[in-house]
């Protein structure tokens, strides 16, 4: 099971739920998630760890996530049953969402890299995955916000062949007040237009990500789980600035070098969102069809 979740927060959470049982999903990166199951359903439990030396900061980025949801589900971008409570614990902060049945992108997308994965049954499900995350992203880019990380861990694809979007701690909206600056979040996924902003300002610029920046996350996302290829050229190796640099500069590999298998449709989809030129992108809206 793991280290156990806050006390406080299993305490406010059975004066609501009754009796839980949990699983310690992660512990990674200064913060540590629990699965956390109850008479009346599940739900996904994240806490500072408190034993990293960057706590502090993990636990003001929980803070900003509930901020966010609740202003959020108050625009109608996101859905008002997701937040179920926060509060604080003896050295930091928890945040308890519902919890969303789905694999993640990159599992989700394992069985069509490979070259016997073009099937008739298979192209719609890719499509439909990128429409679906579009309505979710569209619903965010309506009120003026931007979810500022879109990466395959954060997009969970359902049993109907949906995606579902998570961890909304990075989301870039109109008010800046009291936020921690945003420096780019998965940097495989970072937009050309804030990688070269983050270049260019110093640490603790606020650098925000608009709705452009999502689509390309998004096209990036795509790219990388179905090729098996990141988007951008670089070593692994590499410092993150350096990375950084490769992208503000367009190092983007040709996707007809990289692809599993054709499938031009899915392909136009994915390489129009990695539009060097954020004003060239489909907006959400379009790549949804409608929102």
């Amino acid at each position: 099971m793991g280290a156990p979740p806050p006390a406080e927060a299993v305490r406010t959470l059975e004066d609501r739920f009754g009796p839980l049982t949990y699983d310690l999903l992660s512990d990674r990166r200064g913060s540590r998630v629990w699965r956390i199951k109850s008479p009346r359903g599940a739900m996904a439990l994240k806490a500072n760890a408190p034993d990293s030396q960057n706590a502090r900061d993990k636990a003001r980025e929980l803070d900003q996530e509930n901020r966010h949801l609740l202003h959020l589900a108050g625009a109608g971008a996101v859905d008002r049953t997701y937040r179920i409570d926060a509060g604080n614990w003896e050295i930091g902060r928890w945040l308890a969402v519902r919890w969303i049945d789905g694999v993640p992108l990159w599992r989700a997308f394992s069985s069509a890299r490979r070259p016997e994965a073009d099937r008739l049954s298979v192209r719609p499900w890719l499509l439909g995955i990128a429409h679906t995350w579009a309505q979710r992203l569209c619903r965010l880019h309506s009120v003026g916000w931007a979810h500022a990380d879109v990466q395959p861990t954060n997009t969970l694809v359902t049993s109907a062949g949906a995606a579902e979007v998570i961890d909304y701690a990075l989301a870039c909206g109109p008010d800046t007040s009291g936020r921690l600056p945003y420096r780019g979040a998965l940097t495989h996924t970072t937009a050309p237009e804030v990688a070269d902003a983050i270049l260019s300002s110093s640490d603790r610029t606020h650098v925000p990500a608009g709705a452009a920046a999502d689509v390309w996350g998004l096209g990036a996302s795509l790219f990388w789980c179905w090729t098996g290829h990141r988007p951008v050229v670089y070593e692994d190796n590499s410092e993150r600035l350096d990375k950084l640099r490769a992208i503000a500069e367009g190092r983007t590999l040709r996707i007809e070098d990289a692809r599993p298998w054709p499938f031009p449709e899915f392909e136009q989809l994915i390489t129009s969102c990695l539009n060097a030129d954020p004003g060239a992108r489909p907006t959400a809206a379009v790549l949804a069809g409608a929102c």
